[in-house]
């Protein structure tokens, strides 16, 4: 399971840069505006690389790093759905990013539930008598 969310993860970064990134360059170069008109920069995807990363390399911190940033990132996008359902907008900006947050939101919900159901078992991971 923890390498079925890790892969998860590599995967959203990486759609998230297209979404993000890519779409946004693309459409603002194709009506000839600055390729950045309506990029929205934030360092996310590196972080959920990160926390890909550490679930596969498995070490002491890897357990409460899961937990925080899954907990921060509930929180967050929690917040942003509240914020944007209250009066929705329907754009193809909206739209993007509302979508690349519900696969946020189910990600970050899957490994903190899995981490806090199988926190002993993750723990000893990290354990250093692990041959």
């Amino acid at each position: 399971m923890i390498r079925f969310i890790a892969h998860f993860l590599f995967i959203l970064a990486a759609w998230t840069l297209v979404i993000k990134y890519l779409f946004p360059i693309g459409y603002a170069l194709s009506e000839g505006s600055p390729p950045l008109t309506y990029v929205f920069l934030d360092f996310w995807p590196l972080v959920h690389v990160w926390v890909g990363w550490s679930l596969l390399h498995w070490n002491r911190w890897t357990f409460p790093l899961a937990v925080t940033v899954s907990v921060a990132e509930i929180i967050i996008v929690g917040t942003k759905f509240v914020l944007f359902l209250a009066a929705p907008e329907w754009t193809i900006w909206r739209t993007n990013w509302f979508i690349n947050k519900i696969f946020v939101l189910a990600v970050f919900v899957l490994l903190l539930g899995y981490t806090l159901l199988n926190a002993s078992k993750l723990r000893q991971l990290a354990s250093p008598r692990r041959a």
